[in-house]
């Protein structure tokens, strides 16, 4: 067992107790007490199984003093105790485990608990550039159907100045004509009034001259008849 524990006990074998005793002597000046709980530094979840008494019971039995006993026990339980704190540092308890396993929990849920806030504000910035681009879009669509409705006024409005022009010549056309025949209706009426004058006119210069005509030959009748009753 002692050869198992500690490689370099095979040349402690071949060594007097007594040179190993005042080696140990020269190197160290307090006594050595049997000690059945070594200082070993203990930690939570750590267990160390060695029975140091019974092993000083097998080094006195194979030869060596209680002292030279004691120091290799001290030193196994020292090199055990460096191993152990070798293998252990990388190691973790069950409760430290868990009270990683907790602080981890802990800051994943404060990660979720950003990330919900950080979706949340992202979908509520979205939300906001979704609504102001609704409006612009809007605003677009109102611009161009307010676009076609004023195209479309104009047009109209244009097809109805056209045809107001139209109407507008038409009746001027028509007034000019209408006033144009009226004043050929008036010439005509002037005319015929004119005509219907002349022809009075004339009827009464007939009608005169036949009275003066007449009046004539009654006359010359007259003065004839006078002077044929003279030379009668």
């Amino acid at each position: 067992m002692l050869l198992l524990l500690c490689p370099w006990a095979r040349h402690l074998t071949h060594v007097s107790p007594v040179s190993a005793y005042t080696a140990y002597s020269s190197s160290t000046t307090q006594t050595i007490h049997y000690n059945l709980s070594p200082d070993v530094p203990k930690r939570e979840g750590r267990k160390l199984f060695f029975d140091t008494h019974a092993v000083v019971r097998l080094l006195e039995n194979n030869g060596f003093r209680i002292e030279q006993a004691e120091v290799i026990v001290n030193v196994l339980v020292q090199m055990t105790s460096s191993n152990m704190d070798v293998i252990y540092s990388d190691m973790v308890t069950k409760v430290q485990q868990e009270i990683m396993l907790q602080r981890v929990m802990s800051q994943i849920a404060a990660v979720k608990k950003d990330m919900i806030i950080l979706e949340k504000s992202e979908f509520s910035t979205l939300l906001a550039e979704n609504e102001v681009k609704r409006l612009i879009i809007l605003r677009i669509k109102y611009i161009c159907v307010l676009q076609d409705i004023m195209n479309k006024l104009r047009s109209d409005n244009l097809l109805d100045m056209n045809l107001e022009k139209s109407r507008v010549k038409e009746l001027v056309m028509f007034l000019q004509t209408a006033e144009h025949e009226r004043h050929l209706t008036q010439t005509n009426m002037k005319i015929d009034t004119e005509v219907a004058g002349l022809k009075t006119m004339l009827e009464s210069h007939k009608l005169d001259t036949i009275k003066y005509l007449a009046g004539s030959i009654f006359t010359c009748l007259t003065v004839v008849l006078g002077f044929y009753r003279i030379w009668m």
